[in-house]
């Protein structure tokens, strides 16, 4: 872990803790967990400004359901699963996509949509399913694969839908009212495609500040501050600290391209059950590439394994410390939930990073 030097950013900061006294913040974004630990930053925030993670890794907030659907399909001998890596080790209730791997079942680790359409092409003989995860950061190439998939007639080709919004979280987290919040360092990324505006109910119905932030050091204080500065004045707003990458409007052609191919649907999250219209679903016109009207199947129940704590990590209504499996029977080696096999996991970053010092 790099050890940033006290810059005027984290001297302001400690400035601003004096006035504020407490401040809760959750960082949304699974990678702004890493960067948080892996820059530095973390380590320099005074006693009471606590930063809390969210449900912003995609991999942590797939429901046990889905992992399990993922893993059935996976078992059929016609068929080969295309997935992100990270997916490949979240363990289901029979097992995980590895161990389908290990049984003869064919799993394939693709960089991106495309390599998946490219696959389909490329083994007419079988079909090929990806595992469409990932907030709206990933979703439009999950779009451009379907329409590239539509359009070159590939009747071998499927998504396993999985992606899911995240303002719908956001508001559900919010609205239970049981984690006392803040402020919010927005995402990123997710930022970039959808823009300022979809932030805004944060400030205006719920009251909370909230700031979106880039990766590096010096863009993650100085997020940190403004989000301190607000709280500190009692006038939550919503402002960018990441304008070299975000538009106010986001990325119309990237939101278009999602409009065409999906709708917004309702979703199950892990431990957070179903959220009104939190995910996407194939529009009509794409319908025929959806794998569990291809397959015959339905996502079941969502379950945590037995003392598992994801699901309250991802919610920040607990740390990783809080799990007795965390560090003892749960380590990347042996991960018992998502927490600490994505690399966006909480658990996985407080495990890495050194847990004692966080």
């Amino acid at each position: 872990m790099i050890q940033p030097t006290r810059s005027p950013l984290a001297e302001r900061i400690c400035r601003l803790a004096e006035r504020v006294g407490e401040a809760r913040i959750m960082e949304v974004c699974g990678t702004h967990t890493v960067s948080l630990f892996r820059s530095g930053v973390k380590s320099l925030m005074p006693a009471g400004v606590r930063l809390i993670s969210g449900p912003g890794c995609p991999v942590c907030v797939t429901s046990q359901g889905y992992i399990d659907a993922a893993c059935e399909i996976a078992g059929r001998p016609d068929v080969t699963v295309c997935t992100y890596g990270d997916m490949v080790r979240v363990p289901g209730a029979t097992g995980s996509l590895e161990r389908r791997r290990a049984e003869g079942g064919r799993i394939v680790v693709v960089y991106s949509a495309r390599d998946a359409v490219r696959h389909a092409r490329e083994h007419p003989d079988r079909q090929v399913v990806f595992l469409a995860v990932g907030f709206e950061t990933t979703a439009p190439a999950s779009a451009a694969a379907v329409m590239e998939a539509h359009a070159q007639g590939l009747d071998n080709f499927t998504l396993l839908m999985g992606h899911k919004l995240v303002m719908p979280a956001l508001n559900a987290i919010l609205s239970a009212g049981d984690v006392p919040l803040d402020g919010f360092l927005l995402p990123g990324h997710v930022s970039v495609v959808i823009g300022m505006e979809p932030y805004r109910p944060i400030v205006e119905r719920f009251g909370k500040p909230c700031v979106v932030a880039g990766f590096e050091a010096e863009q993650l204080l100085a997020a940190i501050a403004h989000l301190l500065e607000q709280i500190a004045d009692g006038r939550p707003r919503l402002e960018n600290a990441y304008g070299v990458a975000v538009r106010p409007e986001g990325n119309p052609a990237a939101r278009a391209c999602i409009a065409e191919v999906f709708e917004p649907a309702d979703t199950v999250w892990r431990a957070m059950g179903t959220i009104p219209v939190s995910g996407l679903a194939l529009r009509p016109p794409y319908r025929r590439f959806d794998a569990l009207k291809r397959f015959g199947l339905a996502i079941g129940p969502d379950y945590d394994p037995p003392g598992c704590k994801c699901g309250e990590v991802i919610q920040g209504k607990a740390v990783p410390t809080d799990c007795g499996l965390f560090a003892s029977r749960c380590t990347p080696a042996t991960p018992i939930g998502p927490c600490m096999v994505s690399s966006e996991g909480t658990c996985a970053a407080w495990y890495k990073y050194g847990h004692t010092n966080a």
